[in-house]
């Protein structure tokens, strides 16, 4: 009597790896373009909390802040008393998600610029000195 084994054959196995292997190697590539969105997101939020920040800043202090330290506090100067050091403005100023990538933060007067490199690309734009890596692409000035 033959005994019959209820199995799969070596190349029933190998046909579903390789179409697995393709669906994995697809939602890779897919999965990036999603990530670098998302950072890009993030980068214009940072953009926007900042500007925030400046807005209030200037709106005690009658001025821009001359320049700002990514990854530390926006707080008063101390002058005019309605700039008291106590004035928190920003908690953490954010700096860019990408290590190697920076914001720049330029003033001139009354007038200031808040550049960032998004990686889902744009038109180079002039900010004075580079975000880092790349060019900058993405330009938030005062209102």
């Amino acid at each position: 009597m033959k005994k019959i084994y209820k199995a799969f054959t070596l190349i029933e196995l190998l046909v579903v790896i390789s179409i697995i292997g393709i669906l994995i190697a697809i939602s890779i590539f897919g999965l990036s373009g999603a990530r670098e969105s998302a950072r890009d997101a993030r980068r214009k939020s940072d953009l926007e909390l900042i500007r925030s920040g400046l807005e209030l800043y200037k709106a005690d202090c009658n001025t821009y802040p001359g320049s700002i330290t990514f990854g530390n506090s926006l707080i008063g100067s101390g002058t005019p008393t309605s700039c008291a050091v106590a004035n928190t403005y920003i908690s953490l100023i954010p700096a860019d998600p990408v290590a190697g990538k920076n914001y720049v933060y330029q003033v001139s007067g009354s007038e200031y610029n808040l550049c960032a490199s998004l990686e889902q690309g744009g038109t180079t734009i002039n900010c004075g000195s580079s975000c880092g890596s790349l060019a900058c692409n993405y330009k938030v000035t005062n209102p």
